[in-house]
């Protein structure tokens, strides 16, 4: 462990991976936390809910297809909705810096409104704190949501070969969009963040009855992150099929012209699915009601546990690793 934080350990990769385990899960070390899931599932009584929290800290602060508001709300939200859960109540605490524009901060609580409404959930706690000009840039939110449980047993520790692995829409539009605002990249074309509530999403996979192993939203860290996590809880193998990811071609432009893998990029509004083999039909038939570019990405073996491998369409295998280095800053 280095002497002092840097900015790699907040990417969600290897970094973020390793100051999370030797700082604060050596110091908190529990057994809900030691599960490793995107929002803990806790017990009262008969009754399940899931727990979750999230600081929001992204330049800029509006983008193309959303603005910090909408992310705070999504980000909770569907981490909630990732256990199988209808999110119901958030806390919310803003940090802001002195100077800030009340104007911009009237639309960002618009948006928050708004996103709440399509989750069907509300408010019931909050803190607002403004800091000197200067030792903030612009403002930080927190929110902390609790959900019920709908669908119970979720788990990225449970994922066996009986599995099949799905992407649920073309990857890595968030983080694109976000280092070409920050960038003032002109681009002609329609790239915008994915930023989506995901509720939705999971409620009618629900309630359309496929039987679901594991989800998680692959936000910091990209889809590479979260396939290396599962690998690693479930000490199983994923083999990719490197030709099935679905990447825009806009995405793919900017991969290409800045070095960027696809796999490790943010997003705010896909997620992986892990589902039983026979319901694969049925999960793509819905997610491809909400988006077209849901595809299945995967399967699970045991030829090289807690690895992700890429299978290339010349018949070539190397490892997809978790992300390390400073990846793009403040994306979420």
């Amino acid at each position: 462990m280095q002497k002092n934080i840097t900015l790699a350990m907040g990417n969600g990769g290897e970094e973020n991976n390793k100051l999370i385990t030797d700082i604060f899960y050596k110091a908190f070390k529990n057994e809900i936390l030691e599960r490793s899931e995107d929002a803990a599932v806790l017990g009262f009584g008969n009754e399940k809910i899931a727990m979750s929290t999230d600081s929001f800290t992204v330049s800029p602060i509006f983008f193309s297809g959303s603005d910090i508001g909408k992310l705070s709300i999504c980000g909770t939200c569907n981490d909630l909705a990732m256990m199988g859960a209808k999110p119901k109540y958030l806390t919310v605490g803003i940090i802001l810096e002195e100077g800030f524009s009340i104007k911009d901060l009237q639309k960002i609580v618009r948006s928050m409104k708004k996103e709440l409404e399509i989750n069907g959930a509300i408010v019931v706690s909050g803190d607002t704190k403004v800091m000197p000009k200067g030792t903030l840039d612009k403002i930080i939110i927190n929110t902390t949501g609790v959900g019920e449980i709908l669908y119970d047993g979720i788990s990225s520790n449970s994922i066996t070969e009986e599995d099949t692995i799905i992407v649920s829409r073309d990857i890595g539009c968030h983080g694109a969009t976000i280092f070409a605002s920050r960038e003032g990249i002109e681009l002609e074309s329609e790239l915008k963040s994915d930023c989506t509530s995901l509720f939705p999403i999971v409620k009618k996979l629900i309630d359309g009855g496929v039987k679901i192993t594991a989800l998680r939203d692959a936000t910091r860290g990209g889809v590479a992150a979260v396939l290396n996590e599962w690998a690693k809880q479930s000490d199983i193998c994923i083999e990719v099929d490197e030709d099935s990811i679905p990447v825009s071609q806009e995405v793919y432009g900017m991969c290409e012209m800045l070095g960027f893998e696809a796999t490790a990029l943010a997003n705010e509004g896909t997620f992986c699915l892990s589902i039983k083999k026979d319901d694969e039909k049925k999960a793509l038939e819905i997610l491809k009601e909400f988006n077209p570019h849901a595809t299945t990405i995967a399967k699970v073996t045991s030829s090289h546990k807690q690895k992700v491998i890429l299978n290339s369409s010349y018949g070539t295998q190397r490892f997809l690793d978790t992300p390390s280095g400073e990846l793009l800053p403040r994306i979420c």
